[in-house]
């Protein structure tokens, strides 16, 4: 990630201590992964280039209602990221490419006594392709600085389920809320380069009062779920979500039409990691049947 990207809210932390130095082998993880699908109707990777500490595990495919449909799995041997990383990861799918990505568990950001941390994605659509893109949760130890950029190149006969949940840090160690800044930043655009949607999300525990209203209010975890597909499917899904998700009690789900019909966003807030990706599983189920016609399975990563 050019340095010029980060916000001036991180790149204060970054500051020279003796360390392993940014961009240093260990430092900076590559992932770039390029998935088709074959004559015989089946999403393979044709492209593939990682560095440590960023890895792909192969395809696999358990669905049954979707058996051409690739499941892959981000990991990372270090466990966690650290000050100083700087991860970048491409996807690109092509000729009606089917895929659910996923990491092998939550992204951990460990503690920072000087610089900061930064993560770069990429994904870009073609035409007719269908990604579901569902991370781990964030978590953000304490004093811990970190910077994402989202990048979401989706055309518009493309879908794309994105998911991201950010957790108040290790509530288990009396971390809550402990962490300098996470700076969550999405961006979309179509296969002409014209302007979909953008968030920036700025959370700075130790100089803001996240119990207010309009911000985290009484919840400590925050979800979003970015869905975008064909104008012809919006209205329905969003119907369909809003029906769907009245039940669960001690959430609070938000639901908003993206400009030019281009998608959905959906925000949701709770106290519960599980609760949270239960509803983005409901999210992906409600999806997928309406745009593949298929039921979603939940996966098991253990």
């Amino acid at each position: 990630m050019n340095s010029d990207e980060t916000p001036q809210e991180v790149k204060k932390y970054n500051l020279k201590i003796e360390q392993l130095e940014v961009g240093k082998s260990g430092k900076v993880g590559i992932l770039d992964v390029e998935l088709k699908q074959n004559v015989e109707l089946k999403t393979v990777i044709t492209k593939q280039f990682s560095q440590v500490p960023l890895q792909i595990q192969r395809a696999v495919y358990p669905e049954n209602s979707l058996p051409g449909m690739a499941y892959l799995y981000i990991i990372s041997p270090s466990g966690g990221i650290l000050q100083g990383d700087r991860y970048k990861t491409d996807i690109m799918m092509k000729n009606n490419a089917v895929s659910h990505i996923t990491t092998q568990g939550a992204t951990r950001i460990y503690s920072m006594n000087s610089n900061s941390a930064s993560q770069m994605v990429n994904i870009t659509l073609d035409e007719n392709c269908y990604l579901e893109y569902i991370p781990d949760q964030i978590i953000p130890y304490q004093n811990s600085r970190y910077y994402q950029k989202v990048n979401l190149n989706i055309h518009d006969d493309a879908t794309l389920i994105y998911s991201e949940v950010l957790t108040p840090g290790r509530v288990a160690m009396n971390e809550s809320f402990e962490y300098d800044i996470c700076y969550l930043r999405t961006y979309c655009k179509n296969q002409n380069n014209k302007f979909r949607c953008l968030e920036n999300m700025k959370i700075e525990p130790k100089s803001q009062n996240l119990k207010t209203e309009g911000i985290f209010g009484k919840f400590d975890i925050v979800g979003t779920v970015y869905i975008l597909t064909k104008k012809k499917y919006i209205i329905e899904i969003e119907n369909k979500i809003s029906k769907n998700l009245e039940q669960f009690n001690d959430i609070s789900i938000g639901t908003s039409i993206l400009p030019n019909d281009s998608g959905i966003i959906v925000k949701i807030l709770g106290n519960n990691t599980e609760n949270i990706f239960e509803i983005i599983y409901k999210l992906l189920k409600i999806t997928r049947k309406e745009v593949l016609g298929a039921e979603f399975t939940k996966i098991r990563k253990n």
